[in-house]
């Protein structure tokens, strides 16, 4: 089982870095990881640094894939994020999280992108 979910978690990554070159996006970094913790994409729309995490399911009997991105994770991505703005001493940006929740569906995909998904307080 962990096995297929790494296996759906690392089409659900290709897939969304497709998606978000197509709408303009530069893909900085692929699965940065601080520690344990880890963000999936870090890309560049205009000139706003995003952290992305792909959440990617087949089945909607543990809820859609955008809900497991609990306080826990959130708080886990904040840090990472914080730790790649530092080490790369970025100063003149603008920042913020998107989740990609990718649902497969029978032979079909949808995927939502939702911007600003949380905010750092």
């Amino acid at each position: 089982m962990k096995k297929y979910k790494q296996k759906l978690g690392k089409k659900g990554e290709a897939l969304a870095e497709e998606y978000l070159k197509r709408k303009g996006f530069q893909i900085l970094k692929r699965n940065y990881r601080y520690g344990h913790k880890e963000v999936d994409l870090i890309g560049k729309d205009g000139n706003t640094i995003v952290f992305i995490e792909v959440k990617a399911g087949r089945s909607k009997g543990f809820g859609a894939p955008q809900e497991r991105v609990n306080l826990k994770k959130q708080k886990n991505l904040i840090e990472v994020a914080n730790h790649f703005i530092q080490k790369e001493n970025i100063t003149d940006c603008d920042f913020r999280f998107d989740v990609l929740a990718i649902s497969y569906q029978k032979d079909d995909k949808i995927i939502d992108h939702i911007k600003n998904a949380f905010m750092v307080t």
